[in-house]
């Protein structure tokens, strides 16, 4: 019996063995499992993804003309400015004494021309009154009643009053002339006593004050002088970002945009590229360049009010929720096509990475590295089909277009429904190869604890 028993154990073992054998569980090799997708219609929108700073879209930085002290100090950061409101002032102790000697000198001058035209009435008077003694003598000279020196004498008299009147009138001239000019400096002075008191050109916020009550300023007349305080409409705001120079070609005023702000991570915000910068951002730096410098271009973003008049949160005391200065990371979408697309993991091109983890769990893991190298465009593409009733797997050459984070636009080698191998991306970089037979299954089995690739 125990003999009996043994040779019965021994043959389930043998048979156990070669089920074993067939199946590939000892003495073959292990069956690829993948993942399939059928390629079909999507929508494919390119972006260009970009970080930079949210600013106010009009934004004054205000400095005084003259240098002094600050007297007066109206406002605080953050207070909402009208256009005209009085925001500060500066000393005005010698503009306000030179504003008064031009006055005085005006007033002097102004004194002088009446004098000139009460010289210039007198003249007048006087010269009507030897002018008419002139004529007579001329009547009587001609009737031979008076002498010939007589006659010079009253020639002579006329000649000067004459004289006398033309300079009291070109007296009078001058002295106008010289009331303009007094008249002027006036103007000027006042001016300049004006400049001690700064306004508000715009509506908006003081989005920065950079002075304190008593600080004493320089002026703009013969340098940059002191930054006073900016004011901003935070009404419009945008954000100012650095494109690559190898996506700015790919970027177009009008195109529009998602803002991701950091300060509000579960939102996203709608906006539109208003500016792009027709020289990059190194043109001009005084640091020198080289060929292995990154060239940016800088691009504005306006954020549409729509997409946050109703967040809640943030600045609370400004028009709106961002305060300037936030981070903010912008998708520009450059293009739209609709049409035949398939994940972009299912892609590789003739020359795989090799160097892909094969322990890597989850397809989108490696999405921007084979976005990256998918971008060249002379590269021959290929993408496995899967064969269903072989549960082969067939090298294909595929021609590509525009792609996003997920998925690529298919231009030529697939047709719709075609089931394609669309991960895991380590095993379309590393182990399949045309005519290999793989096992299908499912992302949710394929990337479970137990089975991890």
């Amino acid at each position: 019996m125990k003999l009996k028993h043994i040779l019965i154990g021994v043959g389930i073992l043998i048979v156990l063995i070669a089920v074993a054998k067939m199946t590939g569980l000892i003495g073959g090799k292990q069956i690829e499992k993948v993942t399939v997708e059928k390629a079909g219609d999507k929508k494919v929108v390119e972006t260009v993804t970009a970080s930079g700073k949210i600013q106010p879209e009009v934004e004054v930085k205000l400095s005084s003309e003259v240098s002094g002290e600050v007297t007066e100090l109206l406002v605080k950061e953050g207070d909402v400015v009208k256009k005209g409101q009085l925001l500060c002032k500066v000393r005005p102790d010698v503009l306000q004494s030179g504003y008064e000697r031009a006055v005085a000198s005006y007033s002097s001058q102004k004194a002088r021309v009446a004098s000139a035209q009460q010289s210039l009435a007198q003249s007048e008077a006087n010269f009507a009154n030897i002018e008419a003694t002139y004529k007579r003598n001329v009547e009587l000279y001609n009737k031979k009643v008076i002498s010939a020196s007589e006659f010079d004498a009253a020639k002579a008299s006329y000649l000067s009053a004459k004289a006398l009147l033309a300079s009291a009138r070109e007296a009078v001239t001058g002295a106008k002339f010289d009331l303009e000019q007094s008249g002027a400096n006036v103007k000027e002075a006042g001016a300049n006593l004006a400049k001690t008191t700064i306004y508000s050109p715009v509506d908006g916020v003081v989005s920065k004050l950079s002075i304190e009550l008593g600080d004493r300023i320089l002026g703009t007349s013969q340098n940059a002088g002191t930054e006073i305080m900016r004011i901003s409409n935070l009404n419009t705001m945008e954000v100012n970002v650095d494109v690559n120079e190898n996506d700015i070609n790919r970027v177009n005023v009008g195109d529009s945009a998602i803002v991701e702000v950091d300060a509000f991570a579960d939102k996203k915000f709608k906006g539109v590229v208003t500016e792009i910068a027709s020289s990059s951002t190194s043109v001009g730096t005084a640091t020198s360049s080289s060929v292995d410098q990154v060239t940016n271009f800088s691009v504005k973003v306006r954020l549409l009010p729509d997409s946050y008049s109703q967040v809640k949160g943030g600045a609370k005391d400004l028009p709106s929720p961002f305060r300037p200065g936030l981070s903010a990371t912008v998708d520009i979408e450059s293009e739209s096509v609709t049409g035949l697309a398939v994940p972009i993991q299912a892609v590789f091109t003739a020359d795989k990475d090799k160097s892909a983890d094969p322990m890597t769990s989850g397809n989108d893991q490696n999405a921007d590295k084979q976005k990256a190298k998918l971008n060249d465009k002379k590269v021959k593409q290929y993408v496995y089909l899967f064969d269903s009733k072989t549960s082969t797997v067939k090298k294909t050459e595929v021609t590509t277009g525009i792609q996003n984070d997920q998925y690529i636009i298919v231009k030529s080698g697939l047709k719709a429904n075609q089931e394609i191998v669309s991960g895991p991306y380590s095993a379309i970089q590393n182990k399949l190869s045309d005519g290999l037979k793989v096992e299908k299954t499912t992302k949710d089995k394929l990337f479970s604890a137990d089975g991890k690739k």
